[in-house]
């Protein structure tokens, strides 16, 4: 299994803290069964973080005409919706949320240039919370592509993902499904697109990042 980049402090922190613990609780004598059950759940405690921070090894998609998922996870939200950070006008809102239990490592949606980038510091809400977008710590992308056509998409911190990465700038090219960050913990992403999209996933659907094609641009 490869490891990302982002997991390997917390897992040598996780590492060190679960063999302190299981060593300091056999010097100390407390009873074989309680020991062996504490070195149970730390083991499967520590697959549970593992697992988080894998990084599998994908076929990626590239297709100039194609929106692609930004994120492993279920679609939650399709709706037409006012976009008040940049458009300032109608857009086809998609947002999928990421379980702990998703690969979160973010991608970009479409190749071209970063035409506007932005942290904004907030609150810590479900990630599933409808104002969830607007008041939670989140970044703000928007890619051009090189037709013209713009892709904004958040990462959006949830109840427990409190540390967002990302790894491109404004002015920066960027290429279809390469990685642009990664949250940690259970999040959401949120795409905006252009109006006369062609949606290509439904509510419930379980998608993949750098793999589904969300929608398709007219």
């Amino acid at each position: 299994m490869r490891i990302h980049r982002e997991g390997f402090t917390t897992l040598l922190i996780t590492t060190i803290v679960l063999l302190g613990l299981n060593i300091g609780l056999h010097y100390i004598g407390i009873p074989l069964w309680l020991e062996k059950s504490i070195q149970v759940i730390s083991l499967v405690f520590f697959v549970i973080i593992l697992q988080f921070f894998r990084n599998p090894i994908r076929t990626l998609v590239s297709d100039a005409n194609a929106v692609v998922c930004p994120a492993d996870g279920k679609v939650v939200v399709i709706e037409e919706v006012e976009e008040p950070e940049y458009f300032q006008g109608k857009r086809l809102q998609v947002s999928v949320f990421m379980s702990p239990f998703n690969v979160h490592i973010n991608r970009n949606p479409v190749s071209g240039t970063v035409s506007y980038a932005k942290y904004h510091p907030g609150k810590y809400l479900v990630a599933w919370h409808p104002k969830s977008s607007t008041e939670n710590e989140r970044t703000t992308f928007v890619i051009r592509t090189d037709t013209g056509k713009e892709v904004l998409f958040r990462q959006i911190a949830g109840a427990l993902a409190k540390r967002i990465k990302w790894y491109i700038k404004e002015g920066q090219r960027v290429n279809q499904a390469n990685e642009m960050g990664f949250i940690k913990f259970g999040s959401r992403v949120d795409l905006f697109l252009p109006l006369d999209s062609k949606i290509n996933v439904q509510i419930g659907q379980k998608v993949k990042g750098g793999i589904t094609k969300i929608a398709y641009f007219a």
